[in-house]
């Protein structure tokens, strides 16, 4: 799904599922609340499962990713707050006018250029990260040039000239201002090493995706049980909300049904759930960064045999791409493979039916590198992980996907969950 609904969602939440009665009227005492349905009260928090990323874990990508800048000669790579910073450093900094740029030059220490004003906060979040606890930060007041002083870093470290690496997020204005400040510089991007590092994943970051498929899909099946035809999409996107909270960790999931359901994406239209219709839910949740992303399609009562169909075919289509992400196997080649189940059955040619690519990388972002696409020669690792999601879209009558996440191993592909079995019995 498209994952900046996570952060929206995530704020509505419960709110949704009080009575308008109950949201309006100010003060709200206990008998105001209504009780939880049973499958979410017996929801208990997991977050002492969680095992956050160590800092020893933090220093040796610091390593990796010099490796990676001597492979591809660029003497440093900048980084903004963003999903690359806190991989490195663990630092959460928000996107702002005001350049902050960490610089990981391939040798020497790092340094950093701030705002004045947000010198103590940064070096408190550097603290935590013992190789960043001394980090030279060089600030710069309000009416200054925050390019010169990033320039004056480079040159003090001797990296006035060679290749530069902007990670790929950073604001235009800011790759800009860098690439002003250093005319002998050559600016390149530094997603060779920002994604040569994280498309790679440790035992410690599937541990944290195993977490957060695991809690998704319970959740995901709690709800299930819990809501019923004459819901609103709303109201089982609020349950979701609810069912995360009760786990300890932030998610939501999209809701969509009937005709909507063709668009994967979902449709602003209000939409009530009914018997015998379509119901698609998307999305996950976060877990000490880590993401998981899960769609389930479902039908309350009894599915059409053209439903049944689709299912059976997509349910294929998912299992053809498991077993073609393979060590040494061309991304565009999973695509391919679930593709093919869905053209040979006749929902051809090409994006006719099944409208996205097979599937993406996925981490501490919902989407990253690399993707499973139609034409994409990247070959596949040991330690990537992806989304397997076909799906067959049928205008004005319905859409279904299944989604589940897959980590490769040595010798094939594993879902870190079950496959969904059926629309009447999602959850087995």
């Amino acid at each position: 799904m498209n994952p900046r609904r996570r952060s929206f969602l995530a704020g509505a939440g419960a709110a949704a599922l009080l009575p308008l009665a109950t949201r309006s009227s100010g003060a709200i005492g206990p008998a105001d609340v209504p009780a939880l349905p049973a499958p979410i009260a017996a929801l208990r928090d997991r977050r002492e499962e969680a095992t956050p990323i160590s800092s020893a874990e933090r220093e040796a990508r610091f390593q990796r990713a010099r490796e990676l800048m001597e492979q591809t000669s660029l003497a440093a790579i900048c980084m903004t707050g963003g999903t690359s910073l806190r991989y490195f450093s663990g630092v959460r900094w928000w996107p702002s006018e005001r350049m902050m740029v960490l610089v990981l030059p391939a040798k020497g220490q790092p340094f950093a250029v701030c705002p004045a004003f947000e010198e103590d906060r940064l070096h408190e979040q550097f603290a935590l990260v013992p190789s960043l606890a001394a980090t030279r930060l060089l600030t710069w007041q309000e009416d200054d040039d925050p390019y010169a002083r990033l320039a004056a870093g480079l040159r003090y470290l001797g990296l006035g000239a060679g290749a530069i690496g902007i990670e790929e997020t950073m604001p235009f204005v800011f790759a800009q201002g860098i690439g002003r400040a250093l005319p002998q510089t050559t600016v390149r991007s530094a997603t060779p090493v920002t994604a040569g590092c994280r498309e790679i994943k440790s035992p410690a970051e599937l541990a944290l995706m195993q977490l957060a498929n695991s809690v998704t899909l319970q959740v995901y099946e709690a709800c299930w049980r819990a809501a019923s035809p004459g819901m609103t999409t709303h109201e089982f996107s609020a349950l979701v909300a609810t069912a995360y909270a009760r786990v300890g960790f932030p998610g939501d999931a999209s809701c969509e049904t009937g005709p909507y359901s063709a668009l994967p994406h979902g449709s602003i239209q209000a939409q009530t759930i009914r018997e015998g219709a379509m119901v698609l839910i998307d999305d996950g949740c976060t877990v000490e960064g880590y993401q998981s992303d899960i769609s389930r399609s479902f039908v309350y009562g009894n599915p059409s045999d053209k439903m049944l169909r689709c299912f059976d075919i997509v349910h294929l289509a998912q299992a053809a791409a498991l077993a073609a992400a393979r060590p040494g196997a061309a991304c565009g080649s999973v695509d391919a493979a679930a593709r093919k189940v869905i053209e040979d059955a006749g929902f051809g040619p090409g994006y006719k039916y099944f409208l996205h690519r097979l599937g993406h990388g996925i981490g501490m972002d919902m989407h990253e590198w690399p993707y499973l696409v139609k034409g994409n020669p990247q070959i596949i690792a040991p330690h990537m992980c992806f989304s397997d999601e076909p799906g067959i879209y049928i205008p004005g009558e319905f859409g279904l996907r299944l989604e589940d996440d897959m980590r490769i191993t040595e010798d094939g592909a594993k879902l870190f969950t079950g496959p969904s079995p059926s629309l009447e019995q999602p959850f087995g």
